[in-house]
């Protein structure tokens, strides 16, 4: 089968950024194009990239715009890269379609991982070799068979109502993404067109980690201020099968 390097379009007009940036990507395997402003990233578009990483700040005008066009496009999956830090900036960019959201000053290792992980669900969506092992979801302990619409964790099922069911569909399906409070709730009332509002979201959330067992934070991750995100912690990503963990010691509600 061939292989080709993943395409990355860089839209920053730091020049001392941009030039780190297409280094570092260039040494990891990646194919990197840049443009200073929207204009540019235009232009550098024709030529369609596999990942877009976006600045918000650029001369001619604003960041979100690319990316809510890019959205409504059917386009790449896109990571915002940014100094603006502020929660709500994060949840704006978030809920306009943003695959992730990383602040300046950055670490260039973390930074290459959720490159990484933004290219894998891009290319397990678009049917991707793998494609076939997305009917199972997996998080540490716990696999979601979307084609047997089940649940088990650590190897034995466990029944969840429908609302708890879809609720973890999502979240594994963006497992390592952060999806805001609103988009979790516009997904849920998707369902059938039942409104879901916070406080049950919270309750959806509480009965959830309960039933997953353990650490409540283990698999289903809270983002202070922002939303919830799926993601494995280090024992259970080497090996879930023999890890056994004490749960942490929190004296606040992990479910909100």
């Amino acid at each position: 089968m061939e292989w080709k390097l993943s395409r990355i379009l860089i839209v920053e007009d730091d020049e001392t950024i941009l030039f780190a940036l297409r280094s570092a990507l260039g040494r990891n395997g990646y194919e990197v194009s840049a443009a200073g402003s929207l204009e540019e990233a235009g232009c550098a578009a024709q030529n369609p990239p596999d990942l877009i990483l976006l600045d918000l700040g650029l001369p001619d005008g604003e960041g979100m715009t690319l990316l809510k066009a890019c959205r409504e496009a059917g386009g790449p999956p896109v990571i915002i890269l940014t100094a603006r830090d502020d929660e709500a900036d994060i949840i704006k960019g978030l809920d306009a379609g943003a695959d992730d959201y990383v602040t300046k000053p950055f670490k260039l290792g973390i930074l290459l991982s959720r490159i990484r992980a933004a290219l894998r669900r891009a290319g397990e969506k678009d049917g991707e070799p793998g494609r076939e092992e997305t009917q199972l979801l997996t998080c540490g302990d716990v696999v979601l068979d979307k084609k047997r619409t089940r649940v088990s964790v650590g190897g034995r099922e466990t029944v969840l109502t429908a609302g708890e069911y879809r609720l973890l569909e999502i979240l594994l399906e963006n497992k390592n993404r952060t999806l805001t409070r609103t988009l979790l709730l516009e997904r849920l009332w998707d369902i059938d067109g039942d409104f879901v509002n916070s406080n049950t979201l919270t309750v959806l959330i509480k009965r959830l980690r309960e039933k997953l067992g353990g650490d409540p934070q283990r698999i289903i991750h809270t983002v202070r201020g922002i939303g919830y995100k799926a993601e494995e912690t280090p024992f259970q990503t080497a090996d879930w099968r023999s890890a056994a963990g004490k749960p942490a010691i929190c004296g606040r509600d992990e479910n909100e």
